[in-house]
């Protein structure tokens, strides 16, 4: 007899160019911890920043389909660029709760400090329209400084976001900047995450740092209560992860689980993991 699980046991599908989403992931189980995710990294063709859209478009709605293969009842695109260049048509072809990457504008303004905002984003958000728009609709477009950031997803897939190379790379994008002038500094790639730390020693100056993850979470446990799709109590005290990536080197996904357990331990969760093959 074939067990059919209802949508409410479904995982939820998480996506991103690299390893840059397992951030967002490890932010959606700290805010969901009794739900499934299968998290698929695309590797192979990383990075999205430095592509056309419509090569954005076709290679996230590739990713997708491997997802849906798996059996899925929310996605979360974690990664800027894709939000940037295919949420919409993700969007208008897919029923069911999705939820993308916006860069924490408004959470910088929020903080009311005086001083410019510092975006680090990849080409393809910065230029386009979604990203424009929003910094019309907050009047804030002299104080932004757009910071492209080329050659950094390559980085941080190699190194995790460690070492000397990481640091020289910081100090070289930051040095036309006078962070005097900087009242925080908005990561707008789920990459940059994993380099929160070296940016902070690199600016020694009171910056705030923010990213979008925690909104980004908060924005799909509504979508799921909304559509009553959260995952129902159970007596599990693991939550189940699966880890995919176009890239089937065995290093990317012993990279994977590692920042997965840094970044859950970072943001204090003191769970377990249980890792599941589909």
């Amino acid at each position: 007899m074939t067990i059919v699980e209802s949508k409410e046991d479904l995982a939820i599908g998480v996506f991103d160019s690299g390893v840059g989403g397992i951030s967002v992931l490890a932010q959606l189980i700290c805010c969901l911890p009794k739900e499934k995710y299968v998290y698929y990294g695309d590797s192979k063709n990383a990075p999205y920043g430095v592509r056309s859209t419509e090569e954005v478009k076709e290679l996230s709605f590739q990713v997708v389909n491997q997802l849906l293969k798996k059996g899925i009842k929310g996605l979360v695109v974690a990664c800027n660029t894709a939000t940037s260049g295919a949420i919409e048509d993700l969007r208008s072809k897919l029923n069911m709760p999705i939820v993308g990457m916006e860069p924490a504008l408004k959470p910088a303004m929020a903080l009311n400090k005086r001083g410019k905002i510092v975006v680090m984003a990849t080409s393809v958000t910065l230029r386009e329209k979604k990203f424009n728009r929003l910094i019309e609709a907050l009047h804030n477009e002299e104080e932004v400084i757009k910071l492209p950031c080329p050659g950094l997803v390559e980085i941080i897939e190699r190194t995790g976001g460690k070492g000397k190379e990481i640091q020289q790379y910081l100090k070289e994008l930051y040095a036309p900047l006078n962070m005097k002038e900087i009242a925080a500094i908005v990561l707008g790639c789920t990459h940059y995450i994993f380099i929160k730390e070296e940016i902070a020693k690199l600016i020694e100056e009171p910056i705030s740092i923010i990213d979008g993850n925690k909104g980004t979470a908060n924005q799909l446990k509504r979508l799921l209560m909304e559509h009553q799709l959260l995952k129902k109590e159970e007596m599990n005290d693991f939550t189940e992860v699966v880890l995919m990536n176009s890239n089937h080197a065995g290093e990317i996904n012993t990279l994977s689980k590692k920042l997965l357990e840094e970044q859950l331990s970072y943001l204090g969760w003191e769970g377990q993991l249980k890792y599941g093959n589909w």
